[in-house]
């Protein structure tokens, strides 16, 4: 017989009873629960190719749509492994130690993969390393294989000389490899430990050896594409993603239309228009664009009155989006708070209970939300210089995408009336910079209540950090227990590392490396 249908209280969606209680989804995210199985993303290229740039952001956007999806850096493995790094000299092909080493790194970053994605409610891991051989690739193949995940690798190709320098100037001469040495040594350096991995560098091959894998090889910082066997729904949506994304200079600015007249009478959503103080902000905000003196500005708005009215006041063209309209709130459409507590108290307890998931009566949530103005999201990463006029709910979505926000985050992100948010991409994040055009205005937000205050629960998406870099109060060694990932690989690993380099060790010493240390001691932190 057909179980008995209940419906969700919260999300408002109907799931199915049973023993006449709702079942409990068994995932640990509320997001959308996949059929296919986990992803493991495998990053392939030589260094300073934006394999940790592309990471990082395709990790970001992957958790903001709700696929929970966290970066394993193998470089943070093997700094955490060797305190101190000397030269270039590590990265030889016939450095034995050293090549063991960081064998042993990733298998330590795999072993935390399957981790995640077995255990913790991943499902989406990005393998950041270099994977530049072909047998490094066949055991992330196998070790795919083994544990039923989809691999989907990503190519980063790139030979012009200046976008590999500024990549190296801009990121890499300032990380904890190079903390103490001058940029010009570092410089040099590190182009050296790009060729040590060019002498063994073996491309992904569309056309015979890798024609069955899936793929896509970036060429060129985004010039061309190339994409082989996309097969899911996940790897589909990476494409079009990678596609879109552009590391030209750029600013976005955010901000919501003038104090509306709903906004004064403290009412939900509506299509009023602008208050005085909101044609005032209007104003100031046509200054502040022009002192800004951006050639080709694009100003984009909601379908709105209160977001049109703002936008006519610049003297410029401007485009609508009917995706920028704020969230809609049902049957609570232009209530108050204080009339939805008393007409709708149950709704108003749950609202408070899980904002991110809640769902008003006939009208929207925050992941609905989410969902609609993903549009926006592509074609904002496709442009340079924007004004996004928009909405509280809106623009809390839109910056928890820049800022990499999570989902319990979200709907209390301070986006006040009169104020416009300039966003700067800078090389693995983004740089806010609050500007208030000093126009009063009332205040819209509304803080989570005390007694519901917590911190990330399992219920909530994880953020797109790297395991060392976790906010966690107790991080996870990475290098400790290495002697037992063979386990979950099906090849053997190397012999165990000599007793004075190893890993499992609290103590261990500082690789000594043959050569020359022309570049001294870099302590890693």
């Amino acid at each position: 017989m057909p179980r008995e249908l209940t419906q969700n209280r919260i999300q408002k969606l109907w799931i199915p009873s049973k023993d006449d209680k709702p079942a409990v989804p068994s995932r640990a995210g509320r997001g959308p629960h996949l059929a296919n199985p986990p992803t493991l993303i495998v990053m392939v290229g030589l260094p300073a190719r934006g394999k940790t740039y592309m990471s990082r952001k395709l990790t970001r956007y992957l958790n903001w749509i709700g696929m929970p999806t966290k970066v394993f850096n193998v470089g943070e493995y093997r700094r955490e492994a060797v305190k101190h790094y000397s030269s270039f000299d590590f990265f030889k092909a016939d450095n034995k130690d050293a090549v063991e080493i960081r064998h042993k790194c990733a298998i330590a970053a795999l072993r935390d993969v399957k981790a995640y994605l077995t255990e913790e409610g991943g499902q989406v891991a990005v393998f950041d390393a270099t994977n530049t051989t072909r047998d490094r690739r066949n055991l992330v193949c196998s070790f795919g294989n083994e544990h039923g995940f989809k691999i989907f690798f990503i190519e980063s190709v790139c030979e012009d000389p200046s976008v590999i320098a500024s990549n190296i100037m801009e990121v890499k001469v300032s990380c904890p490899d190079y903390q103490d040495c001058n940029k010009t040594d570092a410089m040099e350096d590190f182009q050296k430990r790009i060729e040590c991995y060019r002498q063994t560098y073996e491309p992904l091959d569309p056309d015979n050896y890798d024609r069955d894998l899936s793929f896509i090889k970036v060429i060129d910082v985004g010039r061309r594409f190339l994409a082989n066997r996309i097969q899911d729904h996940i790897q589909s949506k990476i494409v079009y993603y990678l596609m879109n994304i552009h590391v030209q200079p750029r600013t976005i600015y955010l901000c919501r239309h003038g104090e509306s007249l709903d906004n004064v009478l403290g009412r939900l959503g509506g299509d009023s228009g602008l208050s005085s103080r909101g044609r005032k902000f209007s104003s100031a905000l046509a200054n502040f664009v022009e002192e800004q003196n951006l050639a080709d500005l694009k100003v984009w708005t909601s379908q709105l009155r209160r977001s049109i009215q703002t936008a006519e006041a610049l003297g410029v063209p401007y485009e609508q989006w009917k995706a920028l309209n704020e969230i809609d709130a049902g049957v609570c459409e232009e209530m108050t708070y204080e009339e939805v507590r008393e007409k709708y108290p149950e709704e108003f307890a749950l609202r408070d209970e899980d904002k991110y998931y809640y769902r008003y009566p006939s009208g929207e949530s925050y992941q609905d939300l989410v969902q609609r103005v993903e549009p926006v999201i592509m074609e904002l990463e496709r442009q340079e210089n924007v004004l996004v006029i928009c909405h509280q709910a809106v623009m809390r979505c839109l910056l928890a995408y820049f800022l990499d926000k999570s989902a319990d985050e979200m709907p209390y992100l301070k986006c006040p009336l009169h104020t416009v948010l300039k966003l700067t991409p800078v090389a693995y994040g983004c740089k806010v910079e609050s500007i208030s055009l000093n126009v009063e205005a009332v205040n819209t937000h509304r803080d989570r209540p005390e007694e519901l205050k917590r911190g990330p629960g399992t219920l909530i998406r994880r953020n797109s950090v790297t395991p060392l870099t976790s906010p966690e109060p107790l991080k996870k060694p990475r290098i400790d227990d290495l002697e037992e990932a063979p386990d979950m690989l099906p090849s053997p690993l190397p012999s165990p590392l000599p007793s004075t380099l190893a890993l499992c060790s609290s103590t261990h010493l500082p690789l000594a490396l043959p050569g020359p240390h022309w570049l001294g001691k870099a302590c890693l932190t």
